[in-house]
This record gives structure tokens, sequence and C-alpha cells, in this order.
């Protein structure tokens, strides 16, 4: 039963910052056990995340790609009335960390693809079970990197199963960090003369990029589709100094944007990155770096997949999701994606995360409808 299903994912701790192998493994066990053929891709940097892949069907035919991540957000400090990995069923709702966001669409794919015979398939079915998302769609990232350097596509039709009140969403903004430190010349703060301060040349680089913001802000586009049409813009952290008697020779800024949908994600970068060149900071020095690049997305309307979903769909007032996912990395590898699945993501993120247990068991028979009608066809 899905609801079973379920709660063995949840009692994963896969929490961003822990290893996602055991459930890794167990997601690629239930794929062989229906006769997939299973790939791993290990991330090249961070032991214990891995991504999966497992496909079926004829290989290189334009098929169906169901994606989800496995990675879970934190639970700590949350005020949780259940044990958080643990499903607990009250009131026609399963409450855990992920239940929603988005072990619900995992769970639901497997008990529907347990009813598909293997012999069925007359079109690839691809799955693609990622690592990392919650943290900038990292495991993403890295697969799409690795298929483009095998030459390898994944089928145009993609179906990323977030949670969206089962609303068919086919765009979003991206997500961009960005680092800039300035560097000076420390020197005992009863002769500051002698020294560079960092943060008194931060201060100039803060009030540049809020000029900046200013004009991303007025620089709309997609106006009737997003709600913000404008990429947002946030000056999130400064650190810098080590004691008040001391001029501090470094200070560090980083801040985050969301580049709109079909824009360039780096962009908006290289605007910051010529507005601090520009900068008269005196004998002090500033460099940019890129500390994460999460892509927008925007899918075409009208596709294939899209006449799929139809039956199944919520109608909504716009097509666009205010959060950033794995699509636009896997739009890198020849796909079109769309945002499609159980839940809600306004429960996601907080203290008793929930789906509706009715949610959960019409998304197995959603998915089987489309992956038959995808894939299974004559």
């Amino acid at each position: 039963m899905v609801v079973d299903e379920l709660a063995r994912l949840v009692a994963f701790p896969t929490v961003s910052n822990r290893p996602v192998t055991a459930l890794a493994s167990h997601m690629a066990e239930r794929a062989e056990a229906l006769g997939f053929r299973v790939e791993r891709f290990d991330s090249p940097v961070d032991e214990g995340k891995t991504n999966i892949v497992a496909s079926i069907g004829p290989q290189g035919t334009d098929g169906l790609v169901l994606s989800g991540h496995m990675d879970v957000v934190p639970t700590e400090g949350q005020p949780w009335t259940s044990d958080p990995f643990a499903v607990t069923e009250r009131d026609g709702k399963l409450y855990g960390r992920g239940t929603a966001d988005m072990k619900g669409f995992l769970a639901a794919t497997m008990e529907a693809l347990a009813r598909i015979p293997a012999s069925a398939y007359t079109r690839e079915l691809v799955l693609v079970w990622t690592h990392d998302e919650e943290v900038g769609c990292v495991g993403s990232a890295h697969l799409a990197h690795t298929l483009e350097e095998q030459g390898r596509r994944l089928p145009s039709n993609c179906l990323i199963g977030e949670p969206t009140d089962f609303q068919v969403l086919r765009m979003h903004p991206g997500h961009v960090g960005v680092g800039i430190d300035v560097r000076g010349a420390a020197a005992h703060s009863s002769r500051p003369d002698l020294g560079i301060n960092a943060i008194a040349g931060a201060a100039r680089v803060v009030d540049a990029l809020q000029d900046l913001a200013r004009e991303l802000e007025s620089e709309t586009s997609l106006e009737e589709h997003l709600d913000r049409p404008w990429v947002a813009f946030n000056v999130a952290t400064i650190r810098g100094g080590s004691a008040i008697n001391i001029v501090p020779d470094h200070c560090r800024i980083e801040l985050g944007y969301r580049p709109l949908p079909g824009m360039r994600a780096e962009e908006v970068y290289e605007r910051v990155s010529e507005r601090v060149r520009a900068l008269s900071l005196g004998d002090a020095e500033a460099s940019t770096d890129l500390i994460r690049v999460t892509p927008s997305l925007l899918t075409e309307d009208g596709t294939a997949l899209a006449g799929l979903l139809a039956p199944h769909a919520t109608p909504c007032a716009r097509p666009a999701a205010s959060f950033a996912t794995d699509g636009g990395n896997l739009a890198r590898a020849g796909s079109a994606p769309l945002i499609f699945g159980p839940g809600s993501i306004t429960v996601a993120h907080q203290a008793d995360e929930w789906i509706a247990t009715a949610d959960l068991i019409r998304a197995v028979d959603v998915i089987e409808d489309v992956v038959r009608r995808a894939c299974c066809q004559p």
C-alpha cells in the first residue's frame, strides 16, 4: 500500500547535511525488482551523496522522465507534535518530514509502477532521483553535467513531482548565490590611518548593490504569469572584523538573486561584478565569486506532457512556481520539465508537514495513467 511505502521513505532521515545512500539503495532495489536498468551517479565531492537513474523500455525512445529529490530540510528547532521521521495519520492527513516535499511523490510513483508489467513499455521511462535539491539543486546539476559529458539526453517529457496541489506549472525563477570579498589592511585602531578599513569599503559595495536592486525591480518580464515579475535581489549576510581595536582587513558580503524564467543565470552576476569593479574603494580591493547557481525554468506551453496531465490537473491562475526545482538543470539534458504533484508547498519545510491521504492515493492512479499513455501505447 502506498501509505506503507511512504512510511518507509520518511523513516530515512535524509536531511541535506546527511547521507542519502540508504534511501538511494532502497529506491534502486525497488526499481530493479520491477525490471529497471539502474545507474548510480555518486557525487564527486560529497561522500554519501548519489543520484539514481533507472530506466525501462526501449532505450533512446522519447518516452517520459519522472523526477524527484530524496533529501529533506532539517527539523531541529521546529515544534513537531509527532516524530518527524515516522508517519503519523490523523484526520485524513499523513504527518512527517517529506510527506509533501516530496517523498509522497516518490512513494506514489513506485506504487504506480508496480502495477505496470515490464513487458508493457513501448517507449522509455526514466526515473531520476536526486540528492541535495534543498541546498541548491546540487545533485541534478552534477547529473546534468555528467550526462552532457557523456552525450546523453533525457526524454523530452519530464515530470518534476513537487507538491503543487495537482496544478501544472511550467516555469519558475532560479536562485543564484554570490560572494563579494573586500580586502584592506589591518592596523591598531588608535592609528586607523595606517590601515585600510575593509568594512568601510564593504559599506560602499552594499550601497551600490541596493542601487542595482532598485534597477532590477523596474525591469519586469512575464507580468501575466508571475506574482513578482522582476529579479528578487537580497543582500543576505555580511561578516568582517575580528576585534574592536583592530582595523578590519577583510569583509565578506553574500547575496542571492532569483533570475526570471528564461533568463541566463549568470546575467545579473555579471552586472554585480561590473558594479563592484567600477567602485572607488580607495586602497581596498574587492572581488566576486559565484557560490551556487540554480537555473530558472521556462517550458513552452502546450507540450505533449501537458496534454497527458490535463485530465488530472487542478486549475491554476498562474503557471509559475514561486520556488526553484531540479527542472532548470534537467532541461539542460534535453527535457522540457513540468512541475506537478500531490501535496501543498504551503506546508513544506514546516513543523507537522503533511499530505492528505486521499491525495497520496489519487497520485498513484494519476501517475499510472500518465505513464501508460506516455510509455505503453503501441
